[in-house]
């Protein structure tokens, strides 16, 4: 089967053997491309084999699933306690990092990673569960409800995505994008565009972005006794504005990928987002390739400026 393997830090395919072995075969429909698949190519990062962990499929009888890529070792403390993506297993757990991921034709993953997807999303949308389902987490983690006043800051694939998980929960959401195909997916998605929040009194401030300046921004963005939530995957040390921190007493949340609350999964209820309302995906989604062309398709997901948001490799 085809596969994208990373090698030089260049984006390669390869002619690979099917997976075997355990678990249910998904023949992948759609693999998006992270920030963090980029930012792994760039830095020549060790992966077990095959990237993307943005997958959806469907089983060998048709039936279309997304993929929670995870496989934790169920056994461990946090695993018990429904916090998987903390399980003490680390990178090996995840697909594309520490096994084989979804930038091929095939994937073979345990069953309770497979992800029912309702009526109305198929396995071309249904990869949009898992950058999804990083937003619902924050916004779970962060107690919002319709009374919060919400900034997002950063409009990429998380930032919008977290606008949607807030306006789910009925927040009022404003939203800080750098390029104008962000601005108009975040108001495609319902939330108030704005050019900056300083001094602002917002409840809860999602950092999508993750750079110094943009840490700095929300602390000044936030009322006293706020709360910052760090969505962001960043590679890079950063400094946090300790007078503002200090006298506005902020609360500072981190949040990595999904886990549960009892049986209810962040990665259900991505879908249900998903499918509860059509505009999502159409904001996200700006470009799909072929799987052979994913050099190309890496290259465009870099293009923000040129209106690159979620770029999809369909085998």
């Amino acid at each position: 089967m085809l596969a994208v393997k990373f090698e030089d830090k260049q984006v390669v395919l390869e002619e690979v053997p099917p997976p075997t072995g355990e678990g249910v075969l998904v023949r992948v429909r759609a693999c998006g491309i992270c920030g963090s698949d980029t930012t792994m190519l760039d830095l020549g990062y060790p992966i077990a084999g095959i990237p993307g962990h943005e997958i959806a499929g469907e089983l060998e009888d048709g039936t279309p699933v997304a993929i929670e890529p995870l496989e934790p070792c169920g056994a461990c403390s946090d695993c018990h306690a429904g916090d998987t993506q903390v399980c003490l297993q680390g990178k090996s757990t995840i697909f594309g990092v520490g096994r084989d991921g979804g930038m091929a034709e095939l994937i073979r993953v345990p069953e309770r990673s497979l992800v029912a997807l309702p009526r109305g999303v198929d396995a071309t949308t249904g990869f949009l569960v898992e950058p999804l389902a990083v937003a619902v987490h924050g916004v779970r983690r962060s107690r919002l409800d319709g009374r919060s006043r919400v900034l997002v800051m950063g409009g990429g694939t998380i930032g919008l995505s977290a606008v949607a998980a807030a306006r789910a929960a009925h927040a009022e959401v404003d939203l800080i994008a750098r390029h104008p195909a962000q601005v108009r997916a975040g108001k495609q998605l319902g939330a108030q565009v704005i050019e900056s929040g300083a001094g602002g009194d917002y409840d809860v401030v999602l950092d999508c972005a993750g750079s110094p300046s943009a840490i700095d921004a929300s602390c000044e963005a936030l009322r006293p006794k706020g709360q910052l939530v760090l969505l962001s995957s960043s590679w890079d040390k950063f400094e946090l504005p300790g007078l503002v921190l200090g006298m506005k007493e902020l609360d500072i949340l981190v949040s990595s990928m999904y886990g549960r609350t009892g049986s209810v999964r962040d990665v259900d209820a991505a879908a249900a987002i998903l499918a509860a309302d059509e505009s999502v995906a159409d904001a996200l989604v700006s470009d799909r390739f072929p799987l052979d062309k994913a050099p190309e398709a890496f290259a465009r997901s870099r293009d923000r400026k040129g209106g690159a948001i979620k770029v999809a490799l369909e085998p």
